[in-house]
C-alpha cells in the first residue's frame, strides 16, 4: 500500500469522525419535528458520514481481496459505492421524516441504486 492510500484512508476516516460528531450534535440538540431544515441537515449529515466511512472500508476490502494490489480506479469505485449508500440512507431518512416512508418505495430506491451500480460496473 502506498503512502497516498494510507493518507487518503486516514483523511476520509477522520472526516467521517467529524461528520458523525456533527450528526450526533444535530440529533441530540435539535428537534426535526416540524422543522424541515433540521430534517434535511440531519439526513445530509447521515449520508455524508456513511459515505465517508464506507468508501475507505470498501477500498480496503478490495485491496485485501486483490491480494494487496491497488488497482487503478479502485478509489473511484469505492467512492461511487459509498456515495450510493449515503444517498440511499439520506433518501430513506427524508422519507421517514416526512412520514411518506413505505416498504415498496424503500425497495424501489434500493433496487435503483443496485441498478445504477450494476450499470456502471458492467460498462466497458
Amino acid at each position: 500500500m502506498y503512502r497516498r492510500d494510507r493518507v487518503a484512508c486516514l483523511a476520509l476516516l477522520t472526516t467521517a469522525g467529524v461528520a458523525w460528531l456533527a450528526l450526533g450534535y444535530v440529533l441530540t440538540t435539535l428537534d426535526p419535528v416540524g422543522n424541515a431544515s433540521v430534517l434535511l441537515s440531519g439526513a445530509l449529515l447521515l449520508g455524508a458520514a456513511l459515505t465517508l466511512t464506507i468508501a475507505p472500508v470498501l477500498w480496503l476490502l478490495g485491496f485485501a481481496r486483490a491480494r494487496r494490489i491497488a488497482y487503478r480506479g479502485a478509489w473511484w469505485v469505492a467512492l461511487r459505492r459509498g456515495l450510493l449508500v449515503g444517498l440511499v440512507a439520506s433518501l430513506l431518512v427524508l422519507l421517514a421524516g416526512q412520514e411518506t416512508f413505505s416498504l415498496p418505495l424503500a425497495a424501489f430506491i434500493a433496487a435503483m441504486a443496485l441498478l445504477v451500480e450494476l450499470t456502471l460496473s458492467l460498462r466497458r
